[in-house]
């Protein structure tokens, strides 16, 4: 199996339950939307119902927030089973998770926690990558995460992990723009030095999101508007990128879907702009 970037379908919006109507009742201007995997990892009810039938209206991705593929033990076979019953389910474009761990000894902290960056802990991630790539049978997109500590022991920066990890376990990135924003302010580095160690060929997703500002840190916290300079930060990445699909997060705050819209309206009017630039 290898990892090959398929061809972006547009531009999406995460799926959340305070527009379950807008998206059943009527026709909306999205390519596609987000799922969190977790939200329909259930027996039945009213969560499986609507997603069958958003899944005839709407092409669907798959996003995760509990692999934990930092963590010491194996992914847990159990949520693997029920991940690919939902994959069977689902048909997505994609899957993706975190680089990251969210606890141990069957303790979700919920959250999701930054690795060191070194050698020992780039074989432990690649491994569990390819465990859940067989298991799954399907090639997995890994997140980028927004971090407020760093290790002492790290030994390489964030971006030369993740290109080892992507190219290591010949996986996809879910590269997040806003992620790397937020930890290029809150460790001091340039965001610019990140996003162009990053191979473009194994971009098949961006997230945009908002944040928190606290004055001496960021918080990234989904429940904001996209700022102007994570804006500028995504038509740097469209440049170094190409054509890519891209996303709207929202997870608290969240407004009406027509301002969602009008964000995502932005995004495409940013992507148009650098590709017929390029075209010309």
């Amino acid at each position: 199996m290898s990892a090959i970037r398929k061809a972006s379908p547009g531009f999406g919006l995460g799926l959340r339950t305070e527009h379950y109507p807008d998206f059943l009742d009527a026709p909306q201007p999205v390519d596609w939307l987000e799922i969190i995997s977790e939200n329909f990892l259930v027996p039945g009810g009213r969560p499986l119902v609507v997603l069958d039938q958003i899944r005839e209206r709407y092409p669907l991705a798959m996003h995760g927030v509990s692999l934990s593929l930092g963590a010491p033990a194996e992914p847990d076979r159990d949520y693997l089973a029920a991940l690919k019953k939902l994959i069977q389910r689902v048909n997505p474009l994609w899957v993706s998770d975190h680089l990251c761990w969210t606890g141990i000894n069957g303790i979700n902290t919920h959250d999701l926690l930054p690795l060191p960056y070194h050698e020992q802990a780039l074989t432990h991630i690649v491994r569990q990558i390819r465990q859940v790539q067989d298991f799954l049978e399907r090639p997995l997109l890994i997140e980028n995460v927004s971090s407020y500590v760093s290790f002492t022991d790290s030994t390489l920066s964030e971006w030369e992990f993740l290109r080892a990890v992507c190219e290591e376990a010949d996986c996809l990135l879910l590269l997040d723009v806003n992620n790397i924003y937020v930890s290029s302010f809150n460790h001091d580095f340039d965001p610019l030095t990140y996003l162009r160690a990053i191979p473009p060929q194994r971009v098949q997703q961006i997230h945009l999101a908002g944040h928190s500002n606290n004055g001496d840190h960021i918080v990234d916290t989904h429940d904001h508007p996209v700022v102007d300079p994570v804006w500028r930060l995504y038509r740097a990445a469209c440049e170094h990128i190409g054509p890519v699909a891209t996303m709207i997060e929202r997870d608290d705050h969240i407004p009406p879907l027509p301002e969602l819209l009008a964000e995502l309206g932005q995004a495409r009017r940013i992507a148009a702009a650098v590709h017929a630039r390029q075209v010309a």
